[in-house]
């Protein structure tokens, strides 16, 4: 738990009256919030024309102006265009997720034959400086803040790395006090030394940050978009860098721009209209990957999960079928881009879609700070530990995920890039 001291608008248990106040106008009244379309000083500016060429899709994009015809003809062109997979994503289409989920399985199997990549989370500290209404890390809310020392941090990699697993994914709250970009760079120099994969989640940064990072050890960058829609954004993201919508939408190509190898997308479906925001989710990966050839690139697909102290937000409902034709439309449209299902989704949903579009999932997860050898090996830790973001559904471990993918006649990978 922080002390009293270095807390300051991290935890509401020790916030001033006047501090308390702020929370209130920023929740009461949009006109004490700064405006979110304007970036904030250091903050890097690209000449680019993806976000133009996204929000111009979605924000003409009517899912209820297709038919099933339309439906019928996306599936039987051989190259799905925009305009095709706004009609898989589109109420039209949930007739027809049998035939969806056919064509998504053979898309799958022609470009990453039966294998499922297999990842691990490692959150190094949930301090965070931004009032997002829906997060469990948001700085007005009361749960214990921890930051992992280097010796912490790599003790923690030690127990991940012995139960088998090669691929990492480094994950902060968004606090550049608390969690700097040497003090990421660190972790993953570390890192290096027990994976063969890195990957960051963490604040959006410069492209020469973004480059630093890489020469660390980082491969590749994960940005939650959270919801495309600007005007829905401006009301869920209070305070804090993350307030500034375009700073956010652009992180993927400035992280490319940086050297890094890899980046992936998403946007956490039940904020705002889901279909909306799985069409500029997709229509995101679409034009970078034109512009950027040489990279790889995966989308996400998270629901909204319960968290701490959360009473403001009541999630649109996106339910299990209709996230499964998410997955199968982003398959058919892009057919060689990575899809990852995180532990937010029940163990029996996964095993399914990764037998049609999914490629890879995330196993031995927790959410919290500090916590593997406690989850890993069942003994009590003696050292302090942080709240998590996130509730999780599927917390099977690497070796009961492994052999559960091996039993649905899958191949589970742990890592299929080499150093040389």
């Amino acid at each position: 738990m922080a002390t009293k001291e270095n807390q300051f608008f991290i935890d509401s248990e020790y916030l001033s009256p006047e501090a308390l106040e702020r929370k209130h106008r920023l929740e009461t009244d949009p006109s004490s919030r700064k405006n979110h379309m304007e970036y904030l000083p250091g903050m890097e500016q690209i000449d680019s024309d993806v976000r133009e060429n996204v929000m111009s899709h979605m924000n003409s994009y009517e899912p209820d102006k297709y038919t099933a015809r339309d439906v019928q003809a996306a599936l039987e062109h051989e190259t799905c265009s925009i305009d095709d997979f706004k009609a898989l994503l589109s109420p039209a289409a949930e007739p027809f997720l049998e035939r969806m989920a056919q064509r998504a399985r053979l898309e799958t199997s022609k470009h990453f034959g039966n294998t499922v990549y297999l990842f691990t989370p490692l959150y190094i500290a949930n301090y965070c400086e931004n009032y997002c209404v829906y997060c469990g890390f948001n700085c007005y809310n009361h749960i214990n803040r921890m930051k992992l020392t280097p010796e912490q941090i790599e003790h923690e990699m030690k127990v991940i790395a012995d139960s088998g697993m090669e691929e990492i994914l480094i994950l902060t709250g968004e606090s550049r006090a608390q969690s700097d970009v040497t003090y990421i760079g660190e972790a993953c120099k570390l890192a290096r030394k027990y994976f063969r994969m890195v990957g960051l989640e963490i604040y959006p940064v410069n492209t020469d940050e973004y480059r630093y990072l890489h020469e660390c050890g980082a491969d590749y960058v994960t940005v939650f978009q959270e919801t495309y829609d600007a005007d829905k954004y401006e009301s869920l993201h209070l305070l804090g860098h993350k307030r500034v919508w375009p700073y956010r939408f652009d992180a993927q190509e400035r992280a490319l721009r940086g050297g890094m190898r890899g980046v992936a997308f998403s946007a956490l479906l039940g904020l705002s209209d889901f279909r909306k925001d799985a069409l500029a989710s997709a229509l995101h990966v679409y034009y970078l990957q034109r512009k950027y050839p040489h990279a790889e690139m995966s989308l996400s697909c998270p629901r909204l999960r319960p968290i701490i102290n959360n009473d403001r937000i009541n999630p649109l409902d996106v339910h299990e079928t209709q996230l499964c034709q998410i997955l199968c439309a982003y398959r058919i449209f892009l057919p060689y881009v990575g899809i990852t299902v995180s532990s937010r989704e029940s163990a029996q949903f996964r095993n399914g879609i990764v037998k049609i579009a999914a490629t890879k999932i995330s196993a031995g997860v927790s959410t919290g700070i500090g916590d593997h050898e406690s989850k890993y090996s069942g003994k009590e830790s003696d050292s302090a530990q942080g709240d998590e973001q996130f509730e999780i559904d599927d917390s099977r471990s690497l070796e009961k995920m492994y052999s559960d993918i091996a039993d649905e006649g899958l191949q589970p990978v742990l890592n299929d890039y080499l150093y040389v």
